[in-house]
């Protein structure tokens, strides 16, 4: 019952709609006693003990502990229709409501003062969106650059670096954050996932200019863009039951909604991108949890992106990362019958380059056997038609999923699980996605694609033919280290995030590295540290082994701004590496919505900025990480 790989990578407070009459709101908490044990303890120890008890360390199932921190609509949602719907659909309806009760805290209903009591004044809830957007998705333009101008994000290197809290926002229901928001004007959008909210609040003060209750929690970042020609400003996002939602962005109610996955199975990660007429919609998979289920059929869903028409979402055209899985002719070992190729999900935001009609997507690794020649790859697609132009694979034969030991023989505590039944037969079982999207960067006669992988490498491909012309490995990498979720640039350097929790010295590589990219040498390196002085380690148990970034930069002029898995926020300068400032954001919180707020991880959403401000996400409990629910809002320290 992981909630897992970019799980992570969701929960939504309209999860009990789909089943009818499951009141996640109103579940008994009735306690165990010696005579009757908690009705959902029994489903838990059925289901969920033998991966959640005790992973061990660098596993991605997420501990008992860190379950605990989520709602019972979390839970619920998780299992009916997220990513460990696997799991639950082999559940009944009073199993699924028995466990939620029994994993989820005691809690009233949040209902909506947290919003009602933090409305702007009348006449200031308006949304004004005639000025241009300081970014129109996850990676900021649709070169994914995550790079901003002192005028897109209103803010100096210099005020950048010396920042102060201006304001923080806290979500109920929530344990972690892993979207980021959508600037224009004065407004900004974003997305309350677990809380089932999107929100349009006043950049300066955080009041609430409007607020939408999605029909599913919206899994990742914003997209910005028009619904086709003379239509309105919209905010697309994709939720937790596969469903793509465009919001009316000047008023947040529904335009349409439309399903465009090629396979219900599979959950839609990544952030949308407008694309002229067309939004890219990335679709991963969702067989790399639920092959910890021994009888699940492992395993059958595949990656895909699929581009729809942006005034009605009607799907144009499906490019898929490989064929359809068939019976492989043979069982694991409590006898359930094998099926492959699958995997290649595309967990992240797409880049496009309109001018030469090109889209660009990259993939994790298979999730059950034959390898493909898809996985662990950056891959080029015609926007017009959907065909496949070129394919770069980083790393072959990684035929992976959660029930797999990392690496070979000796590499993990624990041993192959009935649906790694691959495993010895050439697999290097490494988990080694490009976790992250493709960069366009373009230099003086040349366009390069530019990638960070969770083996810690860093990419830079011909953007003609897809092959490499040159490639940096900082660490040896892991499942959760490496470049997890993305890179920067400021248009002559690349900047990769290296997390590498609990990876032991000498070999833990965490911190953030600077190519330049025209040469393709290291420009500077940076090295993190642990910091669990001063009462950090009540604060935040996980700092002394997870102290890595994880989260994508975002360069606001000549500074890269970037977060840390221990909370810490950090501003350097993006010519020389030199350390600005660092901001922790793991502490309690005095909320604008009165909202009890505390800090935590800063991980899958990095920091963004717009109308002279700087935000970020800090909470993030999944892989056994440090749970928060606050949107923190930086100023110019006055």
């Amino acid at each position: 019952m992981r909630v897992w790989k970019q799980i992570t990578r969701g929960g939504v407070a309209a999860a009990a709609m789909v089943f009818t009459g499951l009141a996640v709101g109103n579940l008994a908490q009735a306690q165990a006693t010696d005579e009757a044990p908690h009705p959902g303890k029994l489903v838990y120890d059925q289901f969920c003990a033998a991966c959640h008890n005790a992973p061990p360390p660098g596993d991605r199932a997420a501990p008992v502990a860190s379950l605990r921190k989520m709602n019972a609509q979390v839970i619920v949602a998780a299992l009916t229709t997220g990513v460990m719907k696997p799991i639950g659909d082999g559940m009944d309806r009073r199993q699924i409501r028995d466990v939620a009760a029994y994993l989820a805290p005691p809690e009233a209903p949040a209902g909506t003062g947290w919003i009602d009591n933090n409305m702007c004044a009348t006449d200031k809830r308006g949304v004004d969106l005639s000025s241009k957007p300081a970014q129109v998705g996850f990676g900021v333009d649709t070169d994914n650059s995550r790079r901003m101008t002192a005028a897109q994000a209103g803010l100096t290197t210099a005020q950048a670096a010396n920042l102060e809290i201006a304001w923080a926002f806290a979500m109920p229901k929530t344990s972690g954050l892993r979207g980021q928001g959508v600037i224009v004007g004065s407004t900004l959008f974003y997305p309350a996932s677990q809380a089932g909210y999107l929100l349009a609040l006043d950049t300066k003060t955080g009041c609430v200019k409007w607020a939408t209750a999605t029909p599913a929690s919206i899994r990742a970042s914003l997209a910005y863009g028009p619904l086709g020609q003379g239509g309105p400003m919209a905010l697309v996002g994709g939720d937790a039951s596969g469903n793509l939602t465009a919001f009316d962005a000047a008023t947040g109610k529904v335009v349409w909604r439309a399903d465009p996955r090629h396979d219900k199975t599979t959950p839609l990660s990544g952030t949308p991108l407008f694309a002229g007429d067309k939004i890219l919609v990335p679709i991963s998979a969702g067989d790399v949890a639920a092959a910890m289920r021994p009888t699940h059929p492992c395993c059958k869903s595949h990656g895909a992106l699929s581009a729809v028409d942006a005034a009605t979402g009607k799907v144009l055209w499906t490019w898929r990362t490989m064929e359809d899985a068939k019976p492989l002719g043979r069982k694991n070992s409590v006898g359930i019958d094998m099926f492959g190729p699958s995997g290649a999900p595309i967990w992240s935001s797409p880049s496009v380059d309109l001018k030469a009609g090109v889209a660009y997507v990259s993939t994790g690794e298979n999730t059950s056997p034959p390898a493909t020649g898809t996985s662990n790859s950056i891959i080029a697609i015609d926007l017009a038609t959907g065909k496949q132009k070129w394919v770069f694979q980083a790393l072959a034969n990684d035929v992976w999923n959660m029930s797999c030991p990392i690496g070979q023989a000796g590499g993990s505590a624990r041993p192959p699980g009935p649906n790694c039944f691959f495993a010895g037969e050439g697999s290097v079982l490494l988990d080694h996605d490009f976790g992250g999207g493709p960069v366009i960067w373009r230099g003086k006669g040349r366009t390069l694609i530019l990638g960070g992988q969770k083996s810690g490498d860093v990419w830079a491909l011909d953007s003609t033919n897809g092959k490499p012309v040159w490639r940096h490995q900082f660490g040896k990498g892991s499942p959760l280290g490496g470049v997890h979720w993305g890179i920067a640039t400021d248009g002559a350097r690349v900047f990769a995030p290296i997390a590498d929790p609990n990876v032991p010295e000498p070999l833990n590589a965490a911190g953030l590295y600077a190519v330049d990219i025209a040469s393709g040498k290291v420009a500077w390196s940076w090295k993190a540290s642990a910091d669990c002085a001063g009462g950090r380690q009540a604060r935040v148990p996980i700092c002394a082994g997870k102290f890595g970034l994880s989260a994508p930069p975002v360069v606001v002029d000549g500074a890269v701004i970037v977060g840390g898995l221990d909370g810490r926020l950090y501003v350097f300068d993006a010519k020389t590496g030199k350390l600005l400032a660092t901001h922790d954001t793991a502490v309690p919180f005095e909320t604008v919505n009165k909202l009890k707020g505390a800090g935590g991880t800063i991980d899958a959403a990095g920091p963004f900025a717009g109308d002279g401000m700087v935000f970020v996400g800090s909470g993030y409990a999944s892989f056994g990480q440090a749970g928060g629910n606050v949107l923190v809002a930086f100023r110019p320290k006055r």
